[in-house]
């Protein structure tokens, strides 16, 4: 990001000051900090790592007596991003993902984690983006304010973009 900020200083002189150049997360970060109380967060909440992800998820899967050693909590963590990343809610993951045993096991630990996100006042990497396009559907307001904030929006990579990172984007450039 700071290349490209000092790349467009020098197309854009004084305009480079103004423009947010900035990962999906952290444009995301940016947004619900300004914002967490829409969507259920206090000011403040966490960020939780790889490390406070799969601490949380064990715990998770403890509680609810799921041997990880039959169903690693690595593997609960890479579904459930992947449906974060598909803007899969717990509550639509075995219809999206197919109900037999194993999913929903991972339905169950995705429900818990979801929980106990919220209890911690946490979020992870993930839930930047699902919570931010979650804020923008639930508060047409705030969309308005950043629609109005930008003019233009590239996306570098565009085609290696996520459902999640597409509908933030689409809802940003909708004006």
């Amino acid at each position: 990001a700071a290349e490209m900020r000092e790349r467009l200083s020098k197309l854009c002189r004084s305009d480079a000051d103004i423009m947010w150049i900035k990962t999906f997360h952290s444009a995301c970060l940016a947004i619900l900090r300004r914002n967490p109380e829409y969507i259920g967060f206090k000011p403040g909440f966490n960020i939780y790592d790889d490390t406070d992800r799969k601490t949380l998820i064990k715990d998770c899967m403890k509680n609810l007596n799921i041997d990880s050693e039959k169903i690693p909590a690595k593997s609960c963590l890479s579904i459930i991003s992947d449906a974060k990343n598909k803007m899969i809610y717990p509550e639509n993951f075995l219809s999206a993902y197919g109900n037999d045993y194993l999913k929903s096991i991972y339905a169950r630990v995705y429900a818990a984690y979801t929980e106990a996100l919220r209890a911690n006042n946490a979020m992870d990497f993930d839930d930047l983006l699902s919570n931010t396009v979650e804020l923008f559907r639930q508060c047409p307001e705030v969309l308005e304010y950043y629609q109005n904030r930008f003019c233009y929006i590239m996306v570098d990579e565009y085609q290696d973009t996520n459902t999640a990172q597409f509908k933030f984007i689409s809802l940003l450039a909708q004006r």
